[in-house]
């Protein structure tokens, strides 16, 4: 954790701060003398020539204008007046967070015009239940801690996704906020509203709090996001609900992978060979598709290579029924973490190295 300042009053004051460091991450408290266009102005150039430097301002009144303009300038939090030392110790440590990944998000995107974008890899479903979030969340943990760029889980059911809770993160920020800052968003301010797992070093775009916000959102703002999550990560990964809808529908054409999950029951089938039919009336590559069946060790009387014929696709993942799985949801951990040498885990791991490049894969 970087050290803390402040609450500091004016440009003269912060400038004095900084050169009393040693140019090592430092957290900066602004006060409300600078919560308006002016004051944030004033301390744009200097938030800008130090990159080293977190700043927290705090407000004696807080408005969504404000909020943008603030973090659009560089400001890493925004607290309402007064302010509890709860409030600010967790601020600090968001904050303190930031200025790791961003050091290294710079890092590690520094010749990102010359490489290659992100990949985009989408879970999907077509019935709920299948196991769809639990794929994604620790596919994309896999990834991340495989990965030499960062990974970016997005949760693209915007009504009741559910990645955050399922990894115990309270989110601070949400996709709302990224769609609200469409104008000005860039990859430094779409990082600011990213959430970090801290076992895995995963970045989070959590859904909504609300479902009603869903219906603010369109496809094309979604496919907005994901561009510029491509110029800095490896990995895009993201979560669908389990229908057709339009956003759906533009994520799935704009993916470069997309792992269709399957249960073992007749429901779940019936309703894959739908979907199946859908993706091939809108010309998309078969190729592209990846078949995982869950719980495939079940004894359901249902044969994987029966399913594989029924749905003329070869099943390229298998997940077997184990506990761990909802006990891993109920701990708010990744099985892959909770529980490594589980079957679970060792399948989803092999399904992540058919994406990874092969000195990455073990």
């Amino acid at each position: 954790m970087g050290q803390l300042t402040g609450p500091a009053e004016s440009l003269a004051s912060v400038q004095e701060l900084a050169w009393s460091t040693d140019g090592g991450p430092l957290v900066l408290l602004l006060g409300p003398s600078f919560a308006s266009t002016a004051g944030i102005g004033q301390i744009l150039p200097f938030l800008t020539d130090h990159p080293e430097v977190a700043a927290i301002l705090v407000t004696d009144e807080l408005s969504t204008e404000l909020l943008h303009v603030a973090l659009r300038s560089g400001v890493k939090d925004v607290l309402a007046a007064p302010v509890t030392i709860d409030q600010l110790t967790a601020a600090v440590a968001r904050v303190s967070e930031t200025l790791g990944s961003a050091s290294l998000v710079r890092d590690q995107t520094s010749d990102a015009v010359e490489s290659d974008q992100g990949k985009v890899l989408t879970v999907f479903s077509t019935k709920g239940g299948a196991g769809k979030s639990v794929l994604a969340v620790n596919l994309a943990t896999v990834l991340a801690r495989r990965s030499d760029k960062p990974v970016v889980l997005v949760d693209a059911d915007l009504q009741f996704g559910d990645i955050a809770v399922m990894l115990s993160l309270a989110p601070h920020h949400t996709i709302v906020d990224a769609v609200g800052s469409l104008d000005r968003l860039d990859a430094e301010l779409l990082q600011q509203y990213l959430l970090r797992h801290q076992p895995s070093g995963l970045l989070i775009l959590p859904a909504p709090l609300e479902p009603s916000f869903a219906e603010q959102i369109t496809a094309e703002e979604i496919m907005q996001i994901v561009a510029i999550l491509r110029t800095f990560c490896s990995f895009v990964v993201i979560d669908t609900p389990a229908y057709f809808n339009e956003v759906v529908l533009a994520i799935i054409e704009d993916s470069d992978e997309i792992l269709l999950m399957a249960g073992l029951d007749i429901p779940n089938i019936k309703n894959v060979k739908i979907g199946l039919q859908t993706l091939r009336l809108l010309n998309l590559p078969l190729e592209k598709v990846h078949l995982v069946l869950n719980r495939a060790n079940s004894k359901v009387k249902l044969d994987v290579s029966e399913v594989e014929k029924t749905l003329q696709i070869k099943a390229e993942g298998l997940i077997p029924s184990d506990v761990v799985v909802p006990q891993s949801v109920n701990k708010g951990t990744p099985v892959v973490i909770d529980a490594p040498r589980s079957g679970v885990a060792k399948s989803i791991e092999q399904i992540a190295s058919m994406f990874l490049p092969d000195s990455r894969r073990r």
